[in-house]
């Protein structure tokens, strides 16, 4: 059974998010990975105060830019998950344009799909460490609470790390590399389906985007996609592409669509990034506050910031998009 909800940009005073508070932020934090042919570096973002923070880890797509697909990315969801209570760490993939020129030779290239969910799993081990680097942080993390969101190709990475299992194109064998320490995620214009649907121009270049199977993605997980992000270069399904992550896996999923969005979602890779084709301030700050509700209650079950915010946001007159579950 599924339920529909249209979701408007407006909100009112009784945000169940709460008053946003001053963020720090530190970078990078290096961490050593043996076989890894850099170090590991993460931006961690963090609100000034409070205790027991939940972690929400961010990994970012492989855009056009040279610093937005890395730790310097993303800032207009950081920041906001950050003023609202979260402890948010980025991490460089090694697919990341400020690597390219040292790891182009390295295995795994040019995806590094595999160290790209790895990285992750290295970062929940490590959250010891990172929070005794970042000043004022020690004693502040609940490492009970850590999600995960992605956007493009991050939606790929977070959709391994959430139960997806992965048909490698080079060997023949199933990969998983779940990660159960990740309660829930946030999957934002990931990449779709395989098979006769994978029939765009890059298909035959990049395999691996098509390999996922989406029926063992059994964690709880809110799927973002824009109807207007029409993925030409890979499918010629149109914008549902980016839903099959909801389509495809099992329950419980929560499928977000944004009615005039792109594959940028209005903007959440960078501040006035002029390569964002769909520019929307206002959506970039609907889906902030709806992810971060949704994390929220997944990380706090039976807190009802999900149910408030989509209430919240559904008053105006303007709608953004809407929102189904399962």
């Amino acid at each position: 059974m599924s339920t529909s909800t249209s979701i408007s940009a407006s909100t009112t005073s009784a945000d169940a998010l709460g008053t946003p508070v001053p963020v720090l932020s530190f970078s990078p934090v290096v961490l050593s990975v043996p076989g890894r042919p850099v170090d590991l570096q993460v931006r961690v973002s963090a609100p000034a105060t409070g205790t027991g923070l939940a972690v929400i880890l961010l990994s970012h797509g492989h855009g056009p830019s040279n610093n937005l697909s890395s730790l310097n990315g993303y800032a207009p969801l950081a920041n906001f998950w950050a003023a609202h209570g979260f402890v948010v760490v980025q991490p460089t993939h090694l697919t990341s344009r400020t690597l390219s020129h040292l790891v182009a030779d390295a295995p795994g290239a040019p995806d590094f799909w595999r160290s790209r969910a790895e990285d992750m799993t290295h970062v929940i081990d490590r959250l010891d460490v990172i929070e005794r680097t970042v000043p004022q942080l020690a004693g502040r993390i609940d490492h009970t609470k850590i999600a995960l969101a992605g956007h493009s190709l991050g939606g790929f990475t977070a959709a391994l790390l959430l139960g997806a299992g992965l048909d490698d194109p080079h060997t023949g064998k199933v990969v998983r590399l779940v990660e159960p320490r990740i309660k829930a995620g946030v999957l934002l214009a990931a990449p779709g389906r395989g098979g006769d649907a994978f029939n765009g121009p890059m298909a035959e270049q990049w395999p691996i985007i098509g390999a996922l199977d989406f029926s063992t993605m059994t964690a709880p997980a809110l799927v973002v996609a824009g109807d207007k992000d029409d993925s030409r270069y890979f499918t010629d399904m149109g914008p549902d592409w980016h839903a099959d992550p909801y389509t495809l896996a099992p329950a419980p999923k929560t499928l977000l669509t944004l009615f005039g969005a792109e594959h940028g979602l209005g903007g959440i890779a960078g501040y006035d990034a002029a390569e964002t084709t769909d520019e929307n301030p206002q959506r970039v700050a609907a889906l902030a506050r709806l992810t971060a509700a949704y994390l929220h209650t997944q990380l706090h079950p039976g807190a009802p910031t999900w149910q408030v915010a989509c209430r919240a946001l559904t008053t105006g007159p303007a709608p953004v998009g809407r929102v189904e579950s399962k």
